[in-house]
């Protein structure tokens, strides 16, 4: 094995592990909250870890069988994470009040 090769093989295991480190991390703070937004993050951020996982793999074997299973998962990710957002910001929406009637001296009897 050749040096570009070996600097190569350690650079993916080391991408590798830090992916693991990462995901463990995310699944405590998906396990943790504190809130449904922190959640959240944290499973689109999952998402991509999965993809940069898949990424890694493909590097690893010098295959580009899985770059359009990393492109249909990112357009999964980004509409679920629209989703999840549009639902948290309707849910956290202020309650409507009616517009207060302003009444000015200028204003005739018709």
């Amino acid at each position: 094995m050749s040096v570009p090769e070996t600097v190569d093989r350690v650079l993916l295991v080391t991408a590798v592990v830090v992916l693991v480190v990462a995901g463990v991390l995310l699944l405590y703070r998906v396990w943790r909250g504190p809130s449904m937004l922190d959640r959240a993050i944290a499973l689109d951020v999952i998402a991509a870890l999965i993809i940069a996982g898949l990424g890694a793999k493909s590097a690893f074997a010098r295959d580009s069988f899985y770059f359009p299973i990393m492109l249909v998962l990112a357009f999964l990710g980004f509409t679920g994470s629209v989703g999840i957002a549009r639902f948290i910001a309707v849910r956290d929406r202020p309650l409507s009040r009616p517009a207060p009637v302003r009444r000015t001296d200028e204003e005739g009897p018709g």
